[in-house]
């Protein structure tokens, strides 16, 4: 299994106009591999909690992680927290079919990012992580 500790000593490059997206779902795939791809960033794709922290713990770190609220071995606050214990770890979108208030008090309160809802409006999805690409960079950056 990845662990963090890999990357202590490894030198992160943070590429920017990638996305990890963390979702066991393909229609997801399909459709903001689409919309990402519109605007020229590049989808590296996890069906899975274990999938996303192999992608994760590499050299080449995505500038921004969209994970879906619940995964089939895990949920978005497990990979939010091995997220943490990288060095410089990406900022985080939740992607949620119910996506209600609470949830997005809960994501910004434990520091993710935002909260993208179903089904994706092209628009947004490019605004939200563009933004989350930005702060990752320069989190002295505001939304």
């Amino acid at each position: 299994m990845p662990t963090a500790l890999n990357n202590l000593s490894t030198p992160v490059t943070v590429t920017e106009n990638i996305t990890l997206l963390v979702s066991p779902d393909q229609e997801d795939h399909r459709s903001l591999s689409g919309i990402l791809k519109a605007h020229h960033w590049k989808v590296r794709a996890a069906g899975s909690f274990r999938e996303a922290l192999r992608l994760l713990d590499s050299a080449q770190r995505p500038a921004v992680v969209a994970c879906e609220r619940e995964l089939p071995d895990g949920t978005w606050k497990d990979l939010f927290q091995f997220m943490n214990s990288l060095r410089n770890p990406p900022p985080l979108v939740v992607l949620s079919r119910h996506a209600d208030e609470y949830l997005w008090a809960e994501v910004l309160n434990l520091g993710g990012y935002d909260v993208l809802s179903k089904p994706f409006e092209q628009n947004e999805v490019q605004r939200v992580l563009t933004m989350a690409s930005r702060y990752g960079s320069d989190p002295r950056i505001s939304n």
